[in-house]
């Protein structure tokens, strides 16, 4: 099964997205859950139009795939920022307060490995989460 990469960006208003290497697939939305449910809806219109009116369905969306949902870190850290607080996120990630408001506000873009160390800690935070029974 292929996966295919979905971009997540910060625009003025709201998030869009689009697949990665595919044209013809872009949503807007308000949320996370709401962009994976508009990319989905986008692709099965594709779909249904290519069939419809006798287009090419993209390579891509052949077959089995997955969806994986990719953000950068401003778009992230803007995102949560009503969830997380720089304070919070510099215990968790190790990342110094100063750096991460760098990195929201968009004046640096972090190197690779600050970007990994940010994302390790989002999922082991997950996973701890889901852990949790109430």
């Amino acid at each position: 099964m292929k996966t295919l990469t979905v971009i997540i960006e910060r625009t003025e208003n709201n998030y869009s997205a689009y697949i990665e290497g595919v044209d013809g697939v872009v949503v807007t939305g308000q949320s996370v859950k709401e962009i994976k449910r508009n990319i989905i809806s986008a692709i099965d219109a594709l779909k249904d139009e290519c069939k419809e009116f006798g287009g090419e369905i993209p390579e891509e969306l052949e077959g089995d795939y997955s969806l994986t949902f990719k953000m950068d870190v401003k778009s992230v850290l803007d995102f949560y920022s009503h969830v997380f607080t720089k304070s919070g996120l510099e215990r968790i990630t190790g990342i110094n307060q100063k750096q991460l408001w760098h990195y929201a506000s968009g004046n640096r873009t972090p190197r690779p490995e600050q970007a990994l160390k940010l994302e390790n800690a989002l999922h082991d935070l997950g996973e701890e989460l889901l852990a949790i029974n109430l």
